[in-house]
């Protein structure tokens, strides 16, 4: 019986320990999400207040381009390195139902296949954390390539969703793997550590780990920030970036009360506090998702602690994705970086955005299969230095070009060249032929019923109406 201290829906408690336990989860992946679920029932969502953080000053961060000099440094460790892929997205945001790595990125090759590049260039060792939904894919796609190393892998974890009416475990017969959801890349820890990779790299000499997004390919290993890290003996280093207005919904670092970082995503954040969060003067720097971690110090936390507790995200959703009149759930989740406010020797470090350029949607991967992009000999993916503008936006009709399945129909014949382009705005349903070159600002806009060809050759430069 519940004492009179006890929040109502800790009742539910066993049947999810139950339920995670017949799945075959290990038991400090149940203790995590038993001590999550605790934090739910006694109604903490989880959120971070201003009042319990400070803004962190340029003058607290190091900037990495003033880190050459320790490039000989990491030149010699990167035998003891190791690069960690996150590799368990899908792709969903655009209509793909597998990993989204094996999508083509540039030259011909899938993201997998230049990560694999990547790691075979530099010399470090490369890890995948895949998810119980692109394991299969990802090993028979490295079957297919045959690298000359295969990448150790392992898979994330699951955690049961939480229907929001009770807070009881969600029940699904149509779909039982609907009942649970990833629990966001924040559970890399624990899944190394079950997984036995974390001792395997350990007893290999591997110390040292660089972790980042299977969709951003800038993200390469630097010599001078491993150098950087091991000269300074840090147990955690997080690479941030300066916020624009397009990063006004990404996560942003700040300081505790406590004197550490701490990383606040927008699900973290308290409603009426979101225009703070968006201030991009006040909180000046964003988390890229690149991040550095000595394998000894995760190690020793949890021989310590038995588990890592991170900073937990409650997000509301529909049991189906699919399905608005599905119930509604909370999905429990927790972000990587968000463990830099666990170590006291925790750094963070100011990047050029060269680093980041992550791919989610359409738009991106149009971006970055065009020659605005081009791949460095070590397969960095950088911009084309003959460009001549930093940035570019571009905006392709989601009802046409959303989904990769008719975004590759309409380029089928070829990637329009825009190297000299700053946007690009597409409405309606355009075909592109072969050859074709946008420049400067330009928008192409079809007010036809039926489908419009831009014909081969052709260079578009401002409004282009067709109707």
């Amino acid at each position: 019986m519940l004492s009179a201290q006890q929040p109502e829906g800790l009742a539910h408690l066993p049947a999810y320990q139950s339920k995670m336990k017949a799945h075959g989860l290990k038991p400090v992946v149940i203790d995590t999400f038993s001590g999550y679920f605790k934090n739910i029932a006694a109604s903490h969502a989880g959120l971070i207040h201003d009042r319990d953080i400070r803004p962190v000053t340029p003058d607290e961060i190091q900037d990495a381009a003033h880190l050459s000099a320790y490039g000989g440094k990491g030149e010699h460790l990167v035998k003891n390195t190791v690069m960690v892929i996150l590799n368990g997205g899908l792709g969903t945001s655009m209509g793909l139902t597998r990993a989204k790595s094996l999508l083509i990125a540039k030259n011909n090759r899938s993201f997998l296949e230049v990560i694999l590049k990547q790691a075979e260039t530099c010399g470090a060792k490369l890890s995948l954390m895949n998810s119980f939904m692109t394991h299969d894919d990802t090993r028979d796609a490295l079957c297919r390539i045959n690298p000359p190393q295969f990448p150790k892998m392992f898979i994330q974890h699951k955690f049961p969703k939480i229907l929001q009416d009770g807070l009881a475990p969600a029940d699904w017969p149509p779909n039982r793997d609907l009942e649970w959801n990833p629990p966001g890349h924040g559970d890399i820890y624990t899944a190394i550590y079950t997984s036995g990779v974390l001792q395997s790299l350990l007893d290999e000499g591997v110390v040292y780990a660089f972790i980042s997004n299977s969709d951003n390919l800038g993200a390469t290993l630097d010599k001078s920030l491993l150098g950087y890290f091991a000269e300074k003996n840090a147990s955690f280093m997080m690479e941030v970036a300066a916020r624009t207005p397009a990063d006004i919904k990404g996560g942003h670092i700040a300081r505790h009360q406590n004197g550490r970082f701490v990383l606040r995503e927008a699900a973290q954040c308290p409603q009426n506090e979101l225009n703070s969060f968006q201030d991009i003067h006040r909180y000046r720097f964003f988390n890229t998702n690149n991040i550095w971690i000595n394998l000894k110090h995760l190690k020793a936390l949890f021989d310590r602690q038995g588990m890592i507790q991170l900073p937990m995200i409650l997000n509301p959703k529909t049991l189906d994705p699919r399905d608005a009149l599905s119930p509604p759930v909370f999905q429990v989740e927790t972000a990587m970086g968000s463990a830099i406010g666990l170590f006291d020797r925790a750094l963070a470090i100011k990047v050029d955005r060269s680093r980041f350029f992550p791919v989610k949607k359409c738009n991106e991967l149009l971006a970055v299969q065009s020659d605005a992009f081009v791949l460095t000999e070590e397969n960095k993916l950088i911009l084309n230095p003959h460009r001549k503008y930093a940035q570019m936006e571009i905006d392709l009709d989601p009802f046409y070009y959303g989904i990769i399945d008719l975004f590759n129909e309409r380029f089928k014949d070829g990637i329009p060249s825009l190297v000299d382009c700053e946007s690009l705005k597409v409405v309606g349903d355009v075909f592109f032929e072969k050859n074709i070159r946008i420049q400067g600002r330009a928008v192409i806009e079809n007010r036809r019923k039926s489908k419009a060809v831009i014909k081969e050759g052709t260079t578009v430069q401002g409004d282009l109406i067709l109707d």
